[in-house]
């Protein structure tokens, strides 16, 4: 689906565009390392090159954009190594707030986390398990449960430092073939532990929930090396 014109003003305008850069490099439109010319965006959204560079700014902030004197703009592109450091803090970071999350949300936010999760199966089952329902903010089960942990340092760690450039690799990894069924398993039984209070083990399912995630990725990286040697 095409960008869509965004020259009409609107008070939401430049968040409008973000979310919209945002999405194109979450799902590929963007490929990973392509340099990003101010000039063709604004053609291509339909504004000018000065809301672009400020949203390209903020793309950077968010670490899905990085810049480099001389040469510009461009998606980010991470290392096989610097995926996996990227696994490991998800691991540490999000397996503290499912913990505090446990004792700190409100019975309101633990039904809100059940109903998104009776969603996300009616998604998962209409598109015959081949990939995860996808969303982000209110509608995506890790950003509840930080929203939800009762530390704001915590909470803004997992869901503005290190949140999108997440989601771009969340979605990149999730499409192999069973995971999307068994990440649903598995956010099911976090869930369970944290409606029942369970720090301790909310904490454990969560850590192992982002580890299992991370094994995908290496199985990954090793398939593409074997395939490469021959």
């Amino acid at each position: 689906m095409p960008p869509g014109d965004l020259s009409s003003s609107s008070p939401t305008r430049p968040d409008q565009l973000l979310e919209r850069l945002q999405q194109a490099i979450v799902e590929g439109e963007l490929a990973p390392g392509q340099k990003l010319r101010e000039a063709e965006l604004a053609m291509t959204y339909g504004t000018s090159r000065g809301p672009i560079r400020d949203a390209l700014r903020r793309l950077e902030a968010q670490r899905l954009v990085t810049t480099t004197p001389n040469a510009g703009a461009r998606v980010v592109a991470l290392s096989e190594q610097q995926l996996l450091e990227l696994y490991q803090v998800r691991e540490a970071l999000e397996g503290m707030t499912c913990r505090l999350a446990a004792v700190n949300m409100s019975q309101a936010q633990i039904d809100r986390l059940g109903a998104l999760l009776e969603t996300h199966e009616k998604e998962i089952e209409r598109r015959a398990g081949r990939e995860y329902f996808r969303q982000h903010g209110d509608l995506d089960f890790h950003y509840q449960i930080a929203v939800g942990c009762g530390n704001q340092l915590l909470a803004t760690a997992v869901c503005s430092d290190h949140y999108q450039l997440m989601r771009l690799y969340r979605r990149k990894f999730s499409a192999h073939r069973g995971r999307p069924r068994r990440a649903l398993t598995e956010h099911q039984r976090i869930f369970a532990a944290v409606e029942e209070r369970d720090g301790e083990l909310a904490e454990i399912l969560m850590r192992r929930h982002i580890s299992a995630a991370r094994r995908n990725i290496e199985r990954s990286i090793e398939r593409r090396a074997k395939d490469e040697a021959k």
